[in-house]
């Protein structure tokens, strides 16, 4: 194992190479070569979203269970050129009922992820984390943000915009180990972590580069599985290898960043929104840290995301089977 090193300071034995993901084609190329997961999508009776799951069974990347209203999910399928078998669908009268009904299938082994449909995030969380029939891991769950952002030459992520508002240092562990395993599953050796502040020097008046320090070192110590945490290091650089060389910073992250880890919930928001809103970055939403992997998006997101979001979800699923074999 390497000494531990300074912010921006090779480790001794760190190769950069192995599996990455370039595109949001790519991602979908992965996904069709796996074997076929299920997903449980509760509050089915949503276009949006059982187009995705639809569109993504017809290509054999999926199978499913759909939970809530057989009668609206069955014609909405059939609005889609779709004719659903009956017996993939299960009854629920309330978003609640969905929600309990969706993780107990991944319970009992009958689904290997989630899809939230037309509900609340709140209520399928809710049910996730229930402490008798929840699929939690005693840890808590955080957002990834994958981002296909132009100019950039893979996929991008970023945690956590969407559920942990402020997080202290052993929430930021949780966040790390969160995404790293989240990228483990997607076929990355050694995912490259950037903890990323305003600037690459250690600040005791600014705790986010205290904590980076902090995720670097747990990192080098094996916290959180094969991978390489930087910081504190400014976005710039963490992106960017041109100005990591002009500033004479030193790190195999520089412009080869897998994972961005943002110092708060309000930071990732507004860095993910403004991606999206302004530089023509797409995105597919995944909430880590439970038994599966949950492909969660907002009620109005659009089908791109939402398909998108399960082909993550699908790659995750399999191989955690594949591992537990």
């Amino acid at each position: 194992t390497c000494a531990p090193t300074a912010p921006g300071m090779m480790p001794c034995s760190f190769k950069i190479g192995g599996t990455m993901i370039h595109s949001f084609t790519e991602l979908r190329e992965r996904a069709g070569a796996v074997r076929p997961q299920t997903v449980a999508v509760a509050c089915a009776h949503d276009a949006h979203t059982l187009e995705a799951v639809l569109h993504a069974a017809q290509e054999g990347i999926l199978n499913y269970l759909l939970i809530g209203h057989p009668e609206e999910i069955l014609s909405i399928g059939r609005s889609l050129g779709h004719a659903i078998a009956p017996e993939t669908v299960i009854p629920a009268e309330t978003d609640e009922e969905a929600a309990a009904i969706a993780v107990s299938l991944v319970r009992e082994g009958r689904a290997g992820f989630l899809q939230k449909g037309l509900m609340q995030t709140a209520t399928i969380l809710k049910a996730v984390v229930n402490k008798q029939t929840g699929i939690g891991l005693g840890r808590p769950m955080s957002h990834v943000a994958l981002l296909e952002l132009p100019g950039y030459p893979k996929l991008l992520g970023v945690t956590d915009g969407g559920m942990i508002p402020n997080p202290d240092l052993e929430g930021k562990k949780a966040i790390a180990h969160n995404a790293v395993a989240m990228f483990h599953g997607l076929g990355y050796e050694r995912p490259l972590v950037s903890a990323v502040c305003a600037a690459e020097n250690v600040s005791p008046k600014i705790i986010e580069t205290v904590d980076a320090a902090a995720l670097k070192q747990a990192a080098l110590e094996g916290a959180f599985g094969p991978c390489y945490v930087e910081g504190p290091i400014s976005l710039d650089l963490a992106l960017s290898r041109e100005s990591a060389q002009i500033k004479g910073y030193e790190s195999p992250v520089t412009g080869e960043t897998d994972i961005l880890l943002v110092p708060g919930m309000a930071a990732g928001n507004m860095m993910v929104k403004s991606l999206v809103l302004f530089a023509g970055a797409r995105m597919v939403g995944v909430v880590t840290g439970a038994k599966c992997p949950i492909a969660l998006n907002s009620r109005s997101a659009s089908f791109e995301e939402k398909y998108h979001s399960l082909l993550v979800c699908a790659l995750m699923s399999s191989s955690r089977e594949e591992n537990a074999e």
